[in-house]
């Protein structure tokens, strides 16, 4: 698969784009695997990606999302093997970064990045014609409260969530005598695709077993499903009991794929000529106009993206 990148790489024209337009419309060919890219289309997440596609003969083939913010930064590729590696080659270039594919473009990757291993990730989705709600008593986590939340996360002081991601997101809460021992919110959301993804669950250790992670995810599942068509979340292969009980709740398997840590390989030289090659890409493709420019509406770093989802247990 590697070889056939090389081969046909002359066909293929990789460049950078903010044409939304042309973006939605190659990643709603699968839109519960690509649902955080087709997220990140929405003003608030946009003014923070930097998006690249791949074409032959003006047909799109590949799209590579990479997402701003301290390394190792999220990126997502999908499409073709060969248009994945010259979009890695041209244009989507990080030193460092958590890496989302299909398994089968791992060869495309691998000729640009030493990947770490990893498990496969599951995805899971769910909508209203498939919910089971799980009854619990829950209580909507206030904006105000985010200094709770982040003490339960213990993400560091580099990733805290701030006020405002509490407010433009949904995040439901348990509490045991006053305080907070279990949390789930909200990843990304999108009201134009009717897609969201849930995340950032977790029950502190004292207090696991009781159902208090599948209780959470539930709440907030059951208030997406509100405005969202599908609903998605993120969880490890190896994690039996989670994958057990967000079946309980209706999610299913949608498709296994790839997240991994990944270093860049390559030379200085390869360094100092892809400035180059990307400007003999452009030449050969048709020069788009200028974007507007994009106002972010969230300019506070999120939480890390990558979403294990260790519960519930």
């Amino acid at each position: 698969m590697a070889t056939a990148a090389i081969d046909r790489r002359s066909a293929i024209v990789a460049r950078t784009t903010r044409d939304r337009t042309i973006l939605r419309g190659f990643l709603e060919q699968d839109r519960l695997f690509s649902a955080y890219a087709l997220c990140d289309l929405e003003d608030r997440e946009f003014g923070r990606t930097r998006w690249g596609v791949a074409t032959v003969d003006d047909q799109l083939v590949a799209v590579g999302m990479e997402y701003n913010g301290p390394t190792p930064q999220s990126v997502f590729l999908m499409g073709r093997n060969d248009g994945v590696a010259v979009l890695l080659r041209d244009v989507i270039r990080p030193r460092a970064a958590y890496i989302s594919a299909a398994e089968e473009v791992l060869p495309a990757i691998a000729s640009h990045y030493r990947l770490d291993p990893s498990p496969p990730m599951v995805r899971m989705w769910v909508d209203r014609t498939s919910f089971q709600p799980f009854p619990a008593t829950v209580e909507r986590i206030l904006p105000v409260e985010v200094n709770e939340l982040n003490r339960l996360y213990q993400l560091g002081l580099a990733a805290w969530l701030s006020p405002t991601a509490v407010a433009e997101g949904i995040y439901f809460g348990i509490r045991v005598n006053g305080r907070l021992v279990a949390a789930a919110g909200t990843h990304v959301v999108s009201r134009v695709a009717r897609l969201a993804v849930v995340g950032n669950v977790l029950t502190h250790a004292d207090h696991r077993g009781r159902g208090y992670a599948t209780g959470v995810t539930s709440a907030v599942t059951a208030e997406l499903l509100r405005f969202c068509d599908q609903v998605v979340l993120n969880v490890r292969s190896d994690n039996p009991p989670a994958i057990a009980a967000y079946r309980h709740l209706g999610y299913v398997e949608h498709c296994r794929f790839e997240e991994r840590l990944g270093r860049r390989t390559g030379s200085a030289l390869a360094d100092l000529t892809a400035p180059i090659r990307r400007l003999f890409a452009q030449r050969r493709s048709e020069t788009p106009a200028p974007p507007a420019p994009i106002t972010q509406a969230h300019p506070i770093d999120p939480p890390a993206r990558a979403d294990a989802t260790e519960e519930p247990r």
